[in-house]
């Protein structure tokens, strides 16, 4: 008998959570061939993994990878980051950030809007279809699997307005969302602190998430606001499941600055309570205090209406300016206010590729530099850059995060935004951090449970057929580590150090990492949500 891989002796955790079995893994044809004893068995690829673990490809449930594949062979490494952790599949189009769909009479705008987030983008297609297909051209190195976002479907009927939408432009979401979902987007993700988000009624929500209803797929959501304003926002997010019929997936659920620091007790409580009434509420979250996002997500709504062009204009004007600061001092109802959360001390330019020398640096120490006061600094740097720069916000405690990850309901997802320059080393961190820093370190789970937040449960919320288990007949992603000597490497200096020991890793039954480096093979697939 023969295969095409067989790896032997090492210690299987299936996925499922329970306890790991000595076992050899055959893959033959892109799926997993048997397990047990396979000592008669020939493979022109055999892996001794009698000191390792053995476990299903790692499930990264939030990354911003839509169209890192585009990147560039330069860089490469950065669109590598998380497969050398393990992930085989990453799961975008979160916060209602997603490539697709593409309305041509709005392209331009779209591309600027999405531009700080995934990078130069070129959008040669309108939908999911000419999206997988593009995306398949260009390779990956680990499978994608979609969610359509609410921004870019507002975005693309709508524009940037403050308004809601008209029973026409409803329809027409409505119709974009459903054939997104016709096509395999695994969910209907929202983002509500970002512009066009920022604007939808509860009941705008409620009304597409319906569509989602249908298909069975969740309503993912990065809520309306993540400080003073979480509990409202849990509150929200579960009344818009519950009155949609979806299920609901909330994202990197945090309690950020400092004044809300303890309020994921509350806030647990809440989904809690939801779960026992029979909605069906899950999360994620990254195991690091710090967020990252667009350097322009933190200027107040008003300011982000009629999109990037007329967000920049305004800049220009003191007036502006004044009022600006103004509110970020006082606040406004309803917004969240990053600045205030973080404290300018606390916020670091990650990616900023027309002006790299500003990367990993604080804004205070910038602005300093600079002769200007932190918001001018800020407003300059989004003008000269035309938005094109990503933050690190310092806002969370370590309670809060071990509190959310160990919760029964969470998943673990990187958040990753990866873009060349100085990225949130969660993007090459997190899977190995978990592993090393929370399971052998700190014994927060034992390992089995840790592996099923990572594989089987996102298959099964984002209805990824196959996957998340290791079982005869199912897909071959699969990884295999060192338990005892895993750990991240990556920081906010050097974000895309690779982790240590994480040896071997295969996406559809071929090796992606071998013996802890890239073999250059791009196997990944664009992957469609169960029917």
């Amino acid at each position: 008998m023969t295969c095409d891989v067989v790896i032997r002796g090492g210690l299987v955790y299936d996925g499922t959570g329970a306890p790991p079995v000595r076992a050899d893994v055959g893959l033959s044809a892109g799926v997993i061939w048997d397990i047990g004893n396979l000592s008669a068995v020939e493979a022109p690829e055999q892996i001794d993994a009698s000191n390792l673990a053995v476990a299903p490809g790692f499930i990264d449930v939030h990354t911003h990878s839509d169209l890192s594949c585009f990147l560039g062979a330069e860089h490469a490494h950065v669109a590598a980051g998380t497969v050398r952790q393990g992930v085989t599949t990453e799961i975008a189009g979160n916060c209602g950030f997603s490539a697709f769909p593409c309305l041509p009479e709005r392209r331009a705008a779209l591309e600027r809007h999405l531009a700080a987030l995934f990078g130069p983008n070129d959008l040669k297609w309108h939908d999911l279809a000419g999206y997988r297909q593009r995306v398949g051209e260009a390779g990956l190195f680990a499978n994608l699997a979609p969610i359509v976002g609410h921004g870019s479907v507002r975005a693309g009927v709508m524009g940037f307005d403050n308004r809601p939408p008209s029973e026409d432009e409803m329809r027409t979401m409505r119709r974009l969302v459903d054939e997104a979902l016709e096509q395999g987007a695994v969910g209907f993700s929202s983002g509500l602190i970002y512009s066009p988000g920022v604007y939808a009624a509860t009941e705008e929500l409620i009304r597409l998430c319906s569509a989602a209803a249908r298909y069975g797929r969740p309503y993912i959501t990065h809520m309306r606001g993540e400080t003073y304003m979480v509990a409202d926002s849990v509150r929200e997010a579960i009344r818009i499941a519950s009155e949609a019929g979806v299920p609901l997936h909330i994202s990197h659920h945090k309690a950020a600055g400092k004044e809300n620091w303890g309020r994921t007790t509350e806030t647990l409580r809440m989904i809690e309570a939801a779960r026992r009434s029979g909605i069906d509420v899950t999360m994620d979250m990254y195991p690091y205090t710090a967020g990252s996002t667009m350097l322009y997500g933190m200027l107040p709504p008003w300011s982000q209406q009629g999109g990037i062009e007329r967000m920049l204009e305004r800049l220009h004007d003191r007036v502006v300016r004044e009022r600006i600061v103004r509110e970020f001092a006082a606040g406004i109802p309803g917004w969240e206010n990053f600045q205030q959360a973080a404290g300018w001390e606390g916020i670091f330019i990650s990616s900023c590729p027309g002006c790299p020398e500003a990367e990993g640096r604080c804004v205070v120490e910038l602005a300093d530099n600079a002769g200007k006061s932190p918001a001018d600094f800020v407003f300059d740097l989004l003008i000269e850059q035309r938005a094109r720069v990503t933050m690190i916000l310092h806002v969370m405690c370590e309670e809060d995060v071990r509190r959310v990850m160990t919760h029964d309901a969470a998943m673990v997802g990187s958040d990753g935004i990866p873009l060349p320059g100085k990225p949130h080393p969660r993007w090459a961190g997190t899977f190995s951090r978990v592993l090393g820093r929370y399971c052998r370190e700190s014994h927060l789970l034992d390992l089995p449970r840790w592996v099923r937040k990572m594989t089987s449960m996102p298959a099964e919320r984002f209805g990824l057929k196959g996957r998340g288990v290791i079982a005869k007949g199912r897909a071959a992603d699969v990884v295999v580590f060192d338990p005892s000597e895993v750990a991240d490497r990556a920081t906010y200096d050097e974000p895309l150090l690779p982790p240590l020991g994480v040896l071997h890793v295969y996406v559809n039954g071929r090796a992606v990492v071998r013996n802890g480096d890239l073999t250059g093979a791009k196997p990944g697939r664009v992957l469609g949500a169960a029917v």
